[in-house]
């Protein structure tokens, strides 16, 4: 499949693959696949850390102690981040966003805990849905 740059409306019947390429090795990463579904690509994310902002889904693992989370500001209108505990270690996962319009943090300390956020430019993070997730 060849890569192509497009000033207007591009249709595909089989869907979109967004990738990218690793300047070193050549390797391409799928990051996010349009087609039927979309699919993006999954952070692991054990104990203490940083969000990333290039995977729609987080799913955090805590330990038996407290785990500090960031989340800086978005990249564009319309981002969407998706977290999730899958692992309870103990520990509570607190998650601070840089700029968060729904509050101040959201903490994770059961399994299946999740959160939806939408970035908008103007206010930051917004929080669109949650399970279990302890806003403060």
């Amino acid at each position: 499949m060849a890569n192509t740059t497009f000033s207007g409306p591009v249709r595909s019947e089989n869907g979109f693959e967004s990738v990218t390429k690793n300047a070193t090795t050549g390797a391409i990463t799928v990051g996010a696949t349009y087609g039927a579904t979309i699919t993006g690509g999954v952070q692991s994310l054990s104990g203490a850390g940083a969000i990333d902002l290039t995977n729609l889904v987080t799913e955090i693992t805590t330990g038996a102690g407290a785990a500090a989370v960031t989340l800086a500001d978005g990249t564009t209108s319309g981002q969407i981040k998706i977290i999730h505990m899958v692992v309870d270690g103990g520990g509570t996962a607190t998650v601070t966003p840089t700029t968060f319009a729904s509050g101040t943090t959201l903490a994770f300390d059961a399994v299946a805990e999740a959160a939806t956020l939408v970035w908008n430019s103007t206010v930051g993070w917004v929080l669109i849905a949650d399970r279990g997730v302890t806003i403060a």
